[in-house]
């Protein structure tokens, strides 16, 4: 099985723009209830991810008041390099990749362009499914 097979759609989970301010890229993050947000530019370019996580741990270091972060763009706070899968690799290499970077979702591209997500949890009742 591929990736492919198993990803989300980009309409399944959150995707924002870089652009758009921080508060509301926390505000798609709660309206689709994943704990990830993949930020684009205009052409679907990955450019970063937000997580849950990263953002607990920037409140806890950035010395800002809550109301001056919401109004930065949320590229401001985001992993630029973040751990990536190809749309065409395979759900055992996304498996490792996860398993080793300790992460649940990586973000699926093809040549740099978002277009998807794999969640750890789909992945796994898939490989189930399959057996």
């Amino acid at each position: 099985m591929k990736v492919n097979d198993v990803m989300l759609s980009l309409n399944n989970f959150p995707v924002v723009k870089q652009e758009l301010f921080f508060k509301e890229a926390l505000d798609v993050m709660n309206e689709k209830k994943l704990g990830i947000a993949c930020v684009v530019d205009q052409d679907y370019v990955l450019k970063g991810i937000l997580t849950d996580g990263d953002i607990r741990r920037k409140l806890l270091r950035v010395q800002k008041s809550l109301s001056a972060l919401f109004v930065d763009d949320c590229i401001d706070h985001a992993i630029l390099s973040p751990k990536t899968i190809d749309i065409n690799d395979s759900l055992e290499l996304a498996v490792n990749l996860m398993g080793e970077k300790r992460v649940w979702d990586l973000p699926v591209v093809e040549n740099g362009i978002l277009k998807g997500l794999l969640h750890l949890h789909p992945l796994v009742d898939a490989l189930l499914k399959a057996r």
